[in-house]
């Protein structure tokens, strides 16, 4: 099982997908290309469901971590009794992409790169690819600047200056690092048909590592806006908030992770990697206090697509949205995983989808208030679908519903649904001019 701390895990995203990085340089968590697909190392959910660690061989003395400013680019420093080592690890970002553009067409690979800053440093890399949460032991195989991994749906390049020796699924390796000297890796996913290609050089895994921090730092550039107290706090929760956002959508997951519990060793483990419609009203508010206008017109925007015709056919609102707009989100177990300390089980998918939340209404509309500008027109379908998520509150505030709690059982009545149903109406009043149908003069 894993015993490690969730708090020791730092985040990387290409705003698309998202790995966790431990302090001693194991990524224990990635899913690529989404944030919702199957995770290729799960170590995070077992022990045996896959990492890649590349850290000193005798144990540092001291480990130090930052992202590098302005960017979510990790940098861990290594300090041995021999000497000083700094790796940086990062998602890549789609080349040259600055500014809102960022995740616009992100490869899906995963860049490591290590320098000895100080001394001598012996360096071990331990690959234990674990496709499909685990259940895929791939087949490693040597190419051109690297091992491939097969099976299941994708196959994994994973480009290495150093010889990896191969037992079973696991590939391992050691390299002396003098002052100034410094190896990188690249890991690519592709889907299994696509044409094997071969492992990145290090030129080029050095310079898509220097424009990743450069998109990032562009990125940061143009969300400045917020100046007081916290001030470089509320840049990086900003930051955070894009890295959690989808770019082809505008969704952004509620986390990148799944079955962490509420609870060490219970049962309540959901799978987060989906956008709730509760979240909304506090995401808009703390993108606007971060500068990022877009972000939050953009999110406001997926949310109203992915809800779009529910209302008019009687259907509830639903509560939570796939990142592409998806609507079943059917949940399944997953046996083999034992959990985060036994916290199991372990669950993929979310069934809270199916639930009947009455205060989602309140929770919509408020966001609509919040990110719609005052006076501004509506265009037909936005209107008519803030509309419907009005009066559908007003028709059903008095019903049991599972809550903000989201019971697995039958409906209860709560106070925090009803008051939610009347925020809606209120946010509806407040917006009644936006809200109402523009005839055209002749």
């Amino acid at each position: 099982m894993s015993t490690r701390p969730i708090g020791d895990h730092a985040l990387l995203s290409d705003c698309r997908s998202a790995a966790l990085v431990t302090s001693d340089g194991s990524v224990d968590w990635l899913c690529l290309p989404r944030f919702d697909s199957p995770a290729i190392f799960a170590r995070l959910l077992d022990e045996d469901a896959g990492h890649w660690s590349i850290r000193p061989i005798t144990g540092p003395v001291d480990i130090s971590r930052r992202y590098i400013k302005d960017t979510l680019v990790l940098e861990t420093v290594f300090r041995t009794t021999t000497g000083t080592a700094v790796l940086r690890d990062a998602l890549a970002l789609g080349r040259r992409e600055r500014g809102h553009a960022l995740g616009t067409a992100s490869p899906g690979t995963l860049l490591r790169q290590i320098t000895c800053t100080e001394g001598q440093v012996d360096i071990e890399i331990d690959y234990a690819p674990r496709p499909e949460f685990g259940l895929v032991h791939p087949l490693l195989s040597a190419v051109r600047g690297g091992l491939a991994a097969y099976g299941g749906a994708h196959v994994l390049l994973l480009s290495s200056p150093v010889d990896l020796r191969v037992s079973g699924s696991t590939a391992h390796g050691r390299i002396p690092l003098s002052a100034g000297h410094r190896v990188g890796f690249a890991l690519h996913v592709g889907p299994a048909w696509e044409r094997e290609s071969v492992g990145w050089r290090a030129g080029r895994i050095r310079h898509r590592m220097s424009d990743t921090i450069e998109g990032w730092r562009s990125w940061s550039k143009l969300h400045r806006g917020y100046v007081g107290p916290w001030q470089d706090e509320v840049g990086h929760s900003g930051r955070v908030l894009r890295a959690l956002t989808f770019a082809p959508t505008g969704a952004i997951v509620a986390a990148a992770t799944t079955s962490l519990p509420e609870k060490t060793g219970g049962m309540r483990n959901w799978d987060y990697r989906y956008t709730w419609v509760r979240d909304a009203s506090f995401t808009l508010q703390a993108l606007a206090t971060a500068a990022c206008e877009k972000e939050k017109n953009r999110f406001f925007g997926f949310l109203a697509r992915a809800a779009a015709t529910q209302l008019g056919r009687g259907v509830d609102l639903q509560i939570m949205y796939g990142i592409g707009g998806e609507r079943d989100l059917s949940e399944r177990l997953l046996p083999h995983l034992t959990g985060w300390r036994n916290s199991g089980p372990v669950r993929i998918g979310n069934d809270a989808w199916r639930q009947r939340q009455l205060d989602v209404y309140g929770e919509l509309l408020d966001a609509a208030h919040e990110c719609l500008p005052p006076g501004e027109r509506l265009d037909p379908p936005t209107r008519a679908f803030l509309v419907q998520a009005a009066d559908t509150a007003a028709r059903r505030w008095a019903e049991p519903d599972q809550g903000i709690w989201e019971r697995r059982g039958p409906g209860r009545h709560f106070l925090h649904s009803k008051l939610m149903c009347w925020v809606a109406l209120d946010r509806a009043i407040a917006m009644a001019p936006a809200l109402q149908a523009h005839e055209r003069v002749p």
